[in-house]
């Protein structure tokens, strides 16, 4: 039963992380209807970005977890007014294909610069110890990503369903054709959630370095994942990537312990199953980008 339990612990964990990229890329479709490649490349710009701050001034981990999405933030800004905004009213795959392409220019400038060997990222010091769960001990920096990542979805579930912003926001995202005909200017809303997503993925990435391998590929490794958590909440979604961030995260922790073969297929296994039975999604709508 404690095996079960740290398994559990584990996963919600992982999910933590898939919820945060998630919820990113749940914002940018829904809104600007761009399926960003680039997202898990943004991901390890936030990891490596937390290393070179270390490595070159010295800034300590609880700086760089406000400072590189900050950056970030204004890089995804930068982003979309030069680059994708250009390619939105056109067919997304031309956005696709862009997003794809930046992937492969960011993952290459990174390994060019810092080769493709993983770079280490202490953990911090105030969480190098373990945390008496009363079933089992556990590290205490993963209970910090854990709690991080739930503040940080809760919070941002209730900004986007509680403040006016929030309501603007969230029509634009799931409805953006009628939020537009009722009179909101969807534009102006665009940059910001981009900009938004692109902080998700970058503080997802600084969360990640102490954890993981601070690599060019570790974003690749992951985005695909990530994708298929989006497609299985619904995408366009908020609610649902998140939710299906958190329960994909679980599954897998118990798939490597009980099924270990088809630990690296059944994200995919169970993405197949829910298009069968809903082909939007868990809280997906059926008209949603059609």
């Amino acid at each position: 039963m404690t095996g079960f339990l740290q398994q559990c612990f584990n996963g919600l964990v992982s999910g933590g992380f898939y919820a945060l990229l998630a919820l990113g890329l749940a914002v940018i479709f829904g809104m600007l209807g761009v399926v960003n490649f680039a997202h898990g490349a943004f991901f390890m710009l936030g990891a490596f970005g937390a290393y070179l701050a270390l490595a070159e001034l010295g800034m300590p981990f609880w700086v760089a977890l406000f400072a590189v999405p900050a950056l970030l933030f204004l890089l995804g800004m930068l982003l979309e007014r030069t680059l994708i905004r250009r390619l939105t009213p056109f067919d997304p795959l031309y956005n696709f294909l862009l997003t794809f392409g930046l992937t492969l220019v960011l993952q290459d400038a990174v390994k060019r610069e810092y080769g493709v060997q993983s770079q280490p990222y202490p953990r911090p010091a105030e969480l190098s110890g373990s945390i008496d769960l009363g079933v089992f001990d556990y590290p205490a920096y993963q209970v910090f990503v854990l709690g991080a990542a739930v503040v940080l979805c809760t919070a941002v579930w209730l900004v986007l369903t509680r403040t006016r912003v929030g309501m603007v926001v969230r029509a634009a995202t799931e409805r953006p054709e009628l939020t537009g005909a009722l009179g909101v200017n969807v534009g102006r809303w665009v940059t910001p959630v981009f900009a938004f997503g692109v902080a998700l993925a970058g503080l997802a990435g600084v969360l990640a370095a102490p954890m993981r391998a601070v690599n060019p590929l570790m974003g690749a490794d992951l985005i695909i994942a990530v994708f298929a958590v989006v497609v299985i909440g619904g995408l366009g979604s908020v609610f649902g990537s998140v939710l299906a961030g958190f329960a994909i995260g679980v599954a897998q922790s118990l798939g490597n312990l009980y099924v270990p073969a088809l630990s690296q297929t059944l994200i995919f296994i169970i993405m197949a199953g829910v298009l069968l039975l809903r082909p939007a999604g868990l809280f997906g709508r059926e008209e949603a980008r059609t």
